[in-house]
């Protein structure tokens, strides 16, 4: 189990550290999918990469809670445990390959010295690995490839590298922060279809960090909903989709491409989320709320709503019953 428990983070700004991550909870069996959704600015992100502690390198702070794999703290491991952790127990694909991948590094040398660092194998035997899994993501030529350095590739191909490179150390979890952001849609579903192929080959647990219900609804077992770095619903995933609570994971839902009108322009949640620090003292969807009232003035509990069906799932609002 990959277990975040209460985390709270907090981000550098001229006015000092501002709360950008709140209370929040997620957990991650092997062999199960959890889509973490929400728009740009949510805290997604933050959250994502606090798991292998990169946001240190950042300036973001830890106030509180605590990240878990199989049990250890992460925040308790030294240098050398958390070399071992990143890319071999839990490996990360980024969402702009570009950045992700060494420019100045061929692309074999990048996969080798991942797979030297996390597996006992010679330098000839990482380079036949090297090549195995840049075939086995669907890169033709995976010996020339390795030759080639990552701005002679396309966006899709980069990617595919990424994902290679993630499954090099033989991870149990993988971490996928909005894997098909900067591809075009084709790419995208091929990318997809990758990485849920090797998510069931290998029997791995995976955060998927999106603003992409259709990613979701393909992809993961178990949703969380975020906005502006509070979980505001989770659940199963048929759970979600087929009763949506909150009134956040509604408006969302209404954005989707697929169910809007023909002709009609796209629905949008009017408003933008508020930034870090400056969130309203109650209900933090509140002043974007169609439904707001009186009571969403007030803090509202995590689970203010509970579903009675025993599914795990609950809402962050203290209206659901009245809206359903």
């Amino acid at each position: 189990m990959l277990e975040i428990e209460h985390l709270s983070l907090a981000v550098p700004s001229r006015e000092g550290a501002l709360p950008a991550v709140s209370d929040v909870s997620l957990s991650v069996a092997r062999g199960r999918v959890l889509g973490l959704v929400g728009e740009s600015g949510c805290g997604k992100s933050l959250t994502a990469q606090t798991v292998l502690r990169l946001g240190e390198y950042q300036g973001i702070e830890r106030t509180g809670g605590t990240v878990r794999v199989d049990g250890e703290d992460v925040f308790a491991m030294d240098e050398p445990a958390l070399r071992r952790l990143r890319g071999g127990r839990v490996s990360m694909v980024f969402q702009e390959p570009m950045t992700a991948l060494n420019p100045v590094f061929s692309i074999g040398d990048q996969i080798t010295e991942v797979i030297r660092l996390h597996l006992d194998v010679s330098d000839a035997q990482a380079k036949a690995r090297a090549a195995s899994l840049l075939a086995s993501v669907g890169l033709s030529e995976p010996e020339r490839l390795m030759r080639q350095y990552p701005g002679e590739l396309s966006g899709g191909m980069r990617q595919r590298v990424l994902i290679a490179m993630a499954m090099s150390g033989e991870p149990d979890y993988i971490i996928a922060d909005e894997p098909t952001t900067a591809l075009d849609v084709s790419v995208q579903a091929r990318i997809m279809d990758l990485l849920r192929a090797l998510q069931r080959e290998k029997g791995l647990g995976m955060l998927l960090v999106t603003h992409d219900f259709g990613l979701v609804a393909e992809l993961a077992d178990e949703v969380a909903v975020m906005y502006a770095g509070q979980i505001v619903e989770s659940g199963p995933v048929e759970d979600i989709f087929d009763h949506p609570a909150h009134p956040y994971t509604r408006a969302l839902m209404a954005c989707r491409p697929e169910v809007a009108e023909p002709g009609r322009p796209l629905p949008a949640i009017p408003g933008q989320v508020p930034a870090p620090g400056r969130w309203p003292e109650g209900c933090r969807f509140a002043p974007r709320c169609a439904h707001a009232g009186s009571a969403c003035e007030r803090p509202v509990p995590e689970r203010a709503w509970t579903s009675p069906n025993g599914s795990g799932h609950w809402a962050c609002c203290v209206r659901v019953e009245e809206l359903s």
